[in-house]
């Protein structure tokens, strides 16, 4: 199960921002829909087990608590950010009823319904197992961050932080 939360933004925070002159873009490519990449305007986009931006309420919920947290993140330090972005990714209330969802999966989400529809999912042998933010700042400073679990054990986990600097 994959959810990804990002703020696409080119412009710089301030007049002293890092940027760049070769420009900024991001684009979307996945094994259905478009045949081309998929050039994505400055936003905010969800992604799950689906294609970009499938209406499906966890992704539509997960937008609104990231969009909350965005808000919020220039009276954050880099580390309380880190944590309210992990507690976004492992939120489990399930987003029901989705009609969305239940005809995607048919029978085989049925059972576990309950759980497939929320933005962490924990059922046996099957569920999130890995938590990534990545944050850049203006000045191209990266801090990577993963939470990984330990031996399928929902209660064992292991944070890693890794940060450099981008090449401009």
């Amino acid at each position: 199960m994959c959810i990804l939360l990002f703020k696409f933004d080119p412009r710089p925070a301030s007049k002293n921002a890092y940027s760049t002159t070769k420009g900024d873009v991001i684009c979307y490519y996945g094994n259905k829909g478009d045949p081309e990449p998929v050039f994505l305007n400055p936003g905010i986009y969800g992604l799950s087990n689906s294609l970009l931006d499938t209406p499906w309420k966890k992704v539509q919920y997960g937008k609104q608590l990231f969009t909350e947290v965005v808000k919020r993140s220039e009276d954050l330090t880099k580390e309380d950010l880190v944590k309210e972005l992990l507690t976004v990714m492992n939120n489990q209330e399930p987003q029901l009823p989705d009609p969305a969802i239940e005809d995607q999966g048919k029978d085989y989400i049925r059972p576990i319904l309950n759980k497939y529809a929320a933005l962490c999912v924990r059922c046996p042998n099957y569920g999130t197992r890995t938590n990534t933010v990545v944050l850049i700042d203006a000045e191209g400073h990266v801090t990577f961050t993963e939470r990984s679990m330990i031996n399928a054990d929902v209660n064992q986990w292991k944070t890693s932080t890794y940060e450099f600097k981008l090449h401009s």
